[in-house]
Formats: structure tokens, C-alpha cells, sequence
């Protein structure tokens, strides 16, 4: 099992750059980075607080390092044109050594898109927009020119060089949708999800699902999980936290605990897990010290 790093995006961009180096130094698998302009609020309201654009943040990332390999979680294709997240990574690729990894989702965030005008559909036809994208997106980075003409993009004799050094380039989908997992199955190498081990493994199921259906070897995709991490010992905290954090995206409890929810991700053919560090901390110190017990205390234990 590999473990992977996800900083809020609110952070102070020094701390991402010394979280990058911490990550790359210390055996951590990748560092993963949201791709959002503002908050999400429950009522779809606009809301302020610092958000770093991920596209401007990731090549800092690959730069600061040497190992781990990086990527955007996720960006979505109702904001971004599928030519540009083409040519953005695979230049993306070349300087990481071959390090990056493009996650992709349909898109899902209201009030982002509502104040900044972008259009993000009603379900169905957006995840045609992602079919098309994902049409487009791989033929950018694997064929020499690409010619697409749908509902959403008009593609004409269009070239994407020079091409990533990885061949293929992974593409990551974050979704739990069956139509997505459709699409994943078809076009995708990875696929992440939210949620514990429980939620995960209704997801896995209907992966599994869309695989027969595709034709595709399940054991093909690498797939990452991520959820809110809560390491103690103290029962009153944990019992606090368990009032305070959905119960289907959250493990709270001991190292001991953790190393066994890790153990059945593993069981369910999860291989790699996602820490972010929304609960680790109000400081960049606890946050730092926290990701260091991962290291000492988790990491050896799963991998």
C-alpha cells in the first residue's frame, strides 16, 4: 500500500513547497492538489478564503522534487478546455521526469462555476461533455493529430507535442457515478474515491461492474482512496470528532486502527491512500508532526 499526501488549498504556498519536499524525502508516495477557485458551501453560495489555482501551483510541486509523483485531484472539464489540460500535462510530464499524473472529473462544484460563468449542465449532458474530453484527451496524447467533432468540441488535424515522456500518460477519474465508471473503465488507468472502507466498497462493486461491461481487466486500474484522518488515543476525542466529521468519509481512532482500516482498503484492491491534511491540524507544525507520525507509526506498517 502507498501512501500519498493532499494539502488544503488555502494553505500558504511555502507550506505546500515544504510539504512537497517532506513528501519526496520521506517515502511518501505522491502529493495530490485540488483543483477549485473558492470554498464549497452547502447552500451553493459564492464565499471568499484563499484557494490557489492548482494549475499554477503543480509545476512549483514537480519542480521541488525528485520522486513523488504528482497530479491535480481532480480537475474538471467543465472549467477546462480538453486541448489545454492535453498540452498542460504532458509539458507537465516532461518536467517531472515523468511524474505526473492527470486527474480528471465531470465536474461538480455550484458555486464556482455559477460566479465565475462557467456552464456546468445538467447531469447527463455534462458527463457528455466528459466523454468527449476524455475522446479528446487521449487522442491529444497519443496520436499524432486528432480530429473530434461532437456536441460540446470541434477538434480539427490537432497536434499535442511533444508527446509525455510516460506512454500512456496516466489518467485519473474521480467518480462513483456507473456512467462515469463506464467511461473510466474505457478511457481511464486509475480511479479514486472518497470515503471509508465501507463506502468505498459499493463503488468497487460497480467498478467491477463497468469493467465487464467495457471489457477491461479490473486489475488494470490502480486505484486511491482518500478520507479524513484522525489519529488518538483519547476516547472522549474520539467519541467528539465521531459528532463533528461525516461518518462515511472519516477513520478516527489509534495507529493501531488506522493500520487496520488501511488493511481493508487493501482487501477491497485499494492501492494507494490519500491523507489530507483537513484534519490534522490547525498549525503547519501539527500538521508537519502529524504527517511525520504517518510516516513513522502507519507507513512501514501497510506498506
Amino acid at each position: 500500500m502507498r501512501l500519498s499526501i493532499w494539502p488544503n488549498p488555502a494553505r500558504p504556498v511555502q507550506e505546500f513547497l515544504e510539504l512537497a519536499r517532506f513528501a519526496d524525502a520521506e517515502g511518501w508516495y505522491g502529493m495530490w492538489f485540488a483543483d477549485h477557485y473558492m470554498p464549497n458551501t452547502a447552500d451553493d453560495s459564492t464565499t471568499g478564503g484563499d484557494t490557489h489555482e492548482a494549475w499554477a501551483i503543480l509545476p512549483a510541486l514537480v519542480a521541488v522534487t525528485e520522486r513523488i509523483r504528482i497530479g491535480p485531484l481532480v480537475s474538471p472539464t467543465t472549467i477546462h478546455h480538453p486541448a489545454l489540460l492535453a498540452n498542460r500535462a504532458a509539458s507537465l510530464d516532461h518536467l517531472s521526469g515523468g511524474r505526473f499524473v492527470l486527474g480528471l472529473g465531470a465536474g461538480w462544484q455550484a458555486n464556482e462555476h455559477r460566479a465565475y460563468g462557467f456552464d456546468l449542465l445538467e447531469p447527463k449532458q455534462r458527463v457528455d461533455r466528459f466523454a468527449e474530453s476524455l475522446a479528446i484527451i487521449t487522442s491529444l496524447l497519443n496520436d499524432d493529430r486528432t480530429d473530434h467533432s461532437g456536441h460540446h468540441f470541434e477538434i480539427t488535424d490537432a497536434p499535442c507535442e511533444p508527446k509525455p515522456i510516460q506512454s500512456p500518460l496516466p489518467i485519473l477519474i474521480g467518480t462513483g457515478g456507473k456512467r462515469m465508471l463506464r467511461l473510466l473503465a474505457r478511457y481511464a488507468h486509475e480511479w479514486n474515491s472518497w470515503g471509508t472502507p465501507d463506502t468505498v466498497a459499493g463503488v468497487a462493486t460497480e467498478l467491477e461492474r463497468a469493467c465487464e461491461a467495457e471489457g477491461r481487466d479490473r486489475s488494470e486500474i490502480w486505484t486511491s482512496a482518500q478520507a479524513l484522518f484522525c489519529m488518538t488515543d483519547d476516547s472522549d476525542q474520539i467519541e467528539k470528532l465521531q459528532t463533528l466529521l461525516p461518518a462515511d468519509r472519516t477513520i478516527i481512532g489509534s495507529a493501531e486502527h488506522i493500520i487496520d482500516e488501511i488493511g481493508r482498503y487493501r482487501d477491497l484492491g485499494v492501492d494507494e491512500i490519500i491523507v489530507p491534511d483537513f484534519t490534522l491540524g490547525a498549525a503547519f507544525s501539527e500538521r508537519l508532526e502529524n504527517y511525520g507520525r504517518f510516516t513513522t507509526e502507519i507507513m512501514s506498517a501497510v506498506s
